[in-house]
């Protein structure tokens, strides 16, 4: 929107963006798991910082509230992410380096951690309570589904915890003998917290919780990565937080040939349907009988219950 003649001229000051709802709670560590910890150590921009990116205008007073709703939404909607970009976020975190692992694959950031060469690793690991040790999952390699027996749980517990106790043990007498801190550390286990600051731009860290507040993601670093979404970037942000919400959180995409699927379902043409899928070759049949497995199928399928369809090869 044009500036009007009365509005300040562009060359008068800005003053800082300030969210008042973040401010509060700025420096407060958020606990995650039995250890962890997050923290938010600063901040720029706003939502009103999106809008002015988009729309290259420093007028005030010329839009409402409403309009920054509707445009962030487009914005979002359509994957225009630069504006996105004029924002940032800065954390401090204690996390178990098995989950800091997966975190800092998200490379679009800008990460200083506690380094175990100058100083001695935190002492603190991350354990496991007797009934939340996940069963693998039998159709996702990389996945977990279901909850041992809190019985037998506790056995592992137990190992768990001595198998800690000694690990660290073992490090801290090779410290006490002199050795070397790149070389005492080198058989600490992978539950072993340590501590980092993160920064990144509001895009690159709104795609990194759309993948890690997924269900699919590892339970722990999900639990880090709601406490980010939820209780930090929807009080910095929440125009921005409702898009991200409803279009990626709360959105199903669907492929060309689902697209497909779903009018031809809608239309009443099972049968075009289940055309379609033969000609993906998502309907071969297994040396076992039925179907053999297909992720793409797979996906398709839940997607298809999600919007209380029937899936077509299944009734036929």
């Amino acid at each position: 929107m044009e500036m009007q003649p009365e509005e300040k001229p562009q060359s008068a000051a800005l003053p800082r963006p300030r969210v008042p709802a973040l401010d509060e709670i700025l420096g407060k560590p958020f606990p995650v798991l039995d250890d962890g910890l997050i923290r938010v150590v600063d901040y720029m921009g706003d939502d009103a910082a999106i809008v002015q990116a988009a729309r290259v205008s420093y007028g005030q007073g010329t839009k409402k509230v409403s309009d920054d709703r509707g445009l962030i939404r487009y914005l979002l909607r359509n994957r225009h992410t630069t504006p996105f970009e004029m924002c940032e976020l800065k954390l401090h975190v204690r996390v178990p380096m098995d989950a800091w692992r997966q975190w800092i694959r998200h490379r679009m950031a800008s990460v200083n951690e506690t380094s175990t060469r100058y100083s001695v690793a935190i002492d603190a690991a991350q354990r496991t309570a007797p009934d939340r040790w996940r069963l693998q999952a039998v159709d996702n390699k990389q996945g977990s589904s279901g909850l041992l027996d809190p019985e037998a749980g506790a056995r592992f517990s137990a190992e768990e915890a001595e198998l800690q106790d000694h690990a660290r043990a073992v490090y801290n007498r090779r410290l006490e003998a002199g050795l070397a801190r790149e070389q005492a550390r080198k058989d600490l286990p992978l539950c072993t917290y340590t501590e980092a600051y993160w920064k990144m731009d509001l895009h690159n860290l709104l795609h990194f919780l759309s993948l890690r507040m997924d269900r699919h993601a590892q339970q722990e670093i999900r639990a880090y990565a709601t406490v980010i979404g939820r209780e930090i970037v929807a009080r910095w942000v929440p125009l921005t937080w409702e898009a991200f919400e409803d279009y990626r959180l709360g959105a199903l995409a669907l492929s060309r040939l689902e697209t497909a699927i779903v009018a031809a379902l809608s239309g009443g043409d099972a049968e075009k349907a289940r055309e379609i899928a033969r000609e993906a070759g998502w309907l071969k049949p297994s040396k076992k009988g039925g179907l053999a497995r297909n992720r793409e199928r797979a996906e398709c399928e839940a997607k298809l219950a999600r919007l209380n369809m029937t899936v077509p090869w299944k009734s036929s």
